[in-house]
C-alpha cells in the first residue's frame, strides 16, 4: 500500500516536471515571438479622425419692398430752328448769237387765168310736210271700240269651247267672266277670273278656251297704240 502511494507520488513529480518544462518553453518562444514582432508592429496614431459636418439652418431675409418707379414727364420738343438761307449768287453767262441764214425769196407765183363762173340757181330746200295730228278718241268711241271688240273675242273664245265631263256628269251650269289684258296687236298679256261661274272647273275651261284662242283679231282703230282690258263672258248650259 505504502508501495503504491510512494509510486503514485513518483509518477506526480515527473507529470510535474514535464508540465514545467514544457510551459517554460512555450514561455520562451513566446518572448521569442515578442521579440521579433513587436520591434517591426508600428502604431500609426497619426490618422486623425475626421472633422464633424454642421448643418446651419439661417431664416430667409425679409423681401425688400421694391419702389414705384413713375414714369418720367415728357421732355419738351426743342423749337426747330430754321436752316440759315443760302445766297445764290446769279451767274452770269455769255449770251450766245446764232447766225441764221439768209434765205433767198421765192420766186412770185405764176398767175393762171381761170374761165369765168357762171352762177348757179339756188337751191330751194322744201321742209318735210309735218305729221297730222293724231286725234285722241272720246269715252264714247272706246265704249263702243271695247264693245265690238268683246263680240269678236266671244266668238273667237266660243270657237275652242268644250264642256268638262265632270260638270256634265254632275250636271253643272254657269256663266263666269273673264278679264283680259290685250295690246294692241290682239296679243294676250293676262286672262284672270273677274267673277266665278260658281264651280271651279267650269273657270279653269274658260280660262284654256282663252289660251286656245289667243292671239285675238287685231283691235280696232281706237284701241290701238295701248294697252287695254276688256271683260269676255263664257257661259256654260247644258242642251
Amino acid at each position: 500500500m505504502q508501495f503504491f502511494i510512494l509510486n503514485s507520488t513518483i509518477k506526480n513529480s515527473s507529470l510535474d516536471d514535464s508540465t514545467l518544462i514544457w510551459a517554460i518553453i512555450c514561455s520562451v518562444l513566446l518572448h521569442i515571438l515578442f521579440a521579433v514582432v513587436v520591434p517591426n508592429f508600428k502604431l500609426d496614431l497619426t490618422k486623425k479622425i475626421p472633422d464633424l459636418l454642421t448643418i446651419e439652418i439661417v431664416q430667409p431675409k425679409p423681401p425688400v419692398p421694391v419702389k414705384e418707379i413713375l414714369p418720367e414727364p415728357p421732355k419738351p420738343a426743342e423749337p426747330i430752328k430754321p436752316l440759315p438761307k443760302k445766297q445764290l449768287k446769279p451767274e452770269i453767262r455769255p449770251i450766245e448769237t446764232k447766225s441764221e441764214p439768209v434765205q433767198s425769196e421765192p420766186p412770185p407765183p405764176s398767175v393762171i387765168t381761170a374761165a369765168p363762173k357762171v352762177d348757179a340757181p339756188p337751191v330751194i330746200t322744201v321742209p318735210p310736210p309735218a305729221p297730222p295730228k293724231k286725234i285722241e278718241p272720246t269715252e264714247e268711241d272706246l265704249s263702243a271700240a271695247l264693245g265690238q271688240y268683246g263680240s269678236t273675242l266671244g266668238r273667237a273664245i266660243a270657237k275652242h269651247k268644250s264642256y268638262p265631263k265632270i260638270a256634265a256628269m254632275r250636271g253643272w251650269q254657269g256663266e263666269c267672266l273673264l278679264d283680259l289684258k290685250i295690246d294692241s296687236s290682239g296679243n294676250v298679256l293676262s286672262a284672270d277670273v273677274k267673277e266665278t261661274s260658281g264651280y271651279e272647273a267650269l273657270d279653269n275651261q274658260a280660262l284654256e278656251m282663252v289660251r286656245k284662242a289667243a292671239p285675238f283679231p287685231t283691235p280696232p282703230e281706237a284701241l290701238r297704240g295701248r294697252h287695254f282690258n276688256i271683260t269676255v263672258p263664257v257661259s256654260f248650259k247644258l242642251e
